[in-house]
């Protein structure tokens, strides 16, 4: 009896640690597809930034969330210029909300 039940504990104990790590492992996936995502947010956001050939937004700073958010700091010389930013930012495909924190010189 006492084998029995010391077999059900290993195989009961053993069956969570893999259920642990299979957890483990599907998050880190959902993580490094989240941060791709983000990448590519904030790569099409500069992009078009640059298209525009604004060398006034060069020391613009460009950060996006997992949903899509996304933050802009740094200077620019006109208060034109920093809402043009932040209009470019709006109309890029993956952008949900702009946080326009750009500082006017």
């Amino acid at each position: 009896m006492k084998t029995l039940m010391l077999s059900a504990c290993v195989a009961l104990g053993t069956a969570g640690v893999m259920v642990a790590i299979a957890n483990a492992t599907e998050s880190d996936n959902s993580t490094v597809g989240a941060y791709v995502q983000d990448s590519a947010v904030t790569t099409k956001v500069k992009a078009k930034l640059a298209e525009k050939h604004l060398s006034t937004l060069a020391s613009v700073s460009v950060e996006t969330d997992k949903d899509g958010v996304v933050w802009l700091s740094g200077s620019a010389p006109t208060k034109d210029a920093k809402d043009l930013a932040e209009m470019i930012t709006k109309a890029t495909d993956g952008v949900t909300a702009v946080h326009n924190d750009i500082q006017i010189q």
